[in-house]
C-alpha cells in the first residue's frame, strides 16, 4: 500500500527566531484532500557525555513551557547548515564545560513526527577533559554528575521527561553494557 501524501500548497502562518508554522493542504494516498499543521524546526542535538567513573553530564534549567525545572543532557538548536557533531562538540563544552576525546553517533530522535520536523542528532562522548563553561547570555542552568545505572533508573521511573535525554540515556547504557559482556 502506498502511504505517501503528496504536498499542493504551502501557507506560512508564522516565522520566527527558532520555529517556522505552516498549514499544508495535502493529498492522502487515497487521493482525498487533507490539511496538515507542520512545526518548522532547524533540529537540535544533544550529548550523552559519561566520565570515567561512569556518570553522565547533565543539566537542570527552566523549560518556559513546562514552567518547571527539567533535567536534560547537555542539547542545543542546531545553526543553519552546521554539522551536528560540530554542534555537539559546542554544546558540551558551552554548558558543562566539558571536552571528549571519543564521540559515538547515538542516531537521530524525531520528538513530535505528528506535527513537527525537528530531528534531534545524538551523541555518547567519553575521554572528558574539563575546561570552562561558557553560557550565552540568556542560558541559566546547574551541572550535575549523575552515575549511569542511576540515569537508567530515573528514566524508567519517570524522573527524567525529556524525550531525547531518555534516549540518549538508554542506548549510553546499552552500549556500555555491550561493550562490558563482550571483554
Amino acid at each position: 500500500m502506498d502511504l505517501i501524501e503528496k504536498t499542493v500548497s504551502q501557507d506560512y502562518k508564522y516565522k520566527g527566531r527558532i520555529i517556522n508554522l505552516r498549514v499544508d493542504d495535502a493529498e492522502l494516498p487515497n487521493g482525498e484532500p487533507c490539511i496538515r499543521e507542520v512545526v518548522e524546526h532547524p533540529g537540535g542535538v544533544t550529548v550523552a557525555a559519561l566520565t570515567d567513573e561512569d556518570e553522565l553530564i547533565f543539566v537542570r534549567q527552566f523549560r518556559y513551557p513546562y514552567g518547571e525545572v527539567v533535567l536534560e543532557l547537555p542539547a542545543g538548536k542546531l545553526e543553519p547548515g552546521e554539522d551536528p557533531l560540530s554542534a555537539g562538540l559546542r554544546e558540551l563544552e558551552e554548558e558543562a564545560g566539558a571536552v571528549a576525546s571519543k564521540y559515538t553517533d547515538l542516531g537521530k530522535f524525531y520528538p513530535s513526527p505528528g506535527y513537527c520536523g525537528e530531528i534531534i542528532h545524538m551523541y555518547g562522548a567519553t575521554g572528558l577533559t574539563f575546561t570552562k563553561q561558557n553560557l550565552d547570555e540568556d542560558e541559566f542552568l546547574n551541572v550535575e554528575k549523575i552515575p549511569l545505572n542511576r540515569a537508567v533508573e530515573m528514566v524508567v521511573n519517570n524522573e527524567i521527561r525529556d524525550g531525547k535525554t531518555q534516549a540518549a540515556v538508554l542506548k549510553m547504557a546499552m552500549l556500555k553494557w555491550m561493550s562490558d559482556t563482550a571483554e
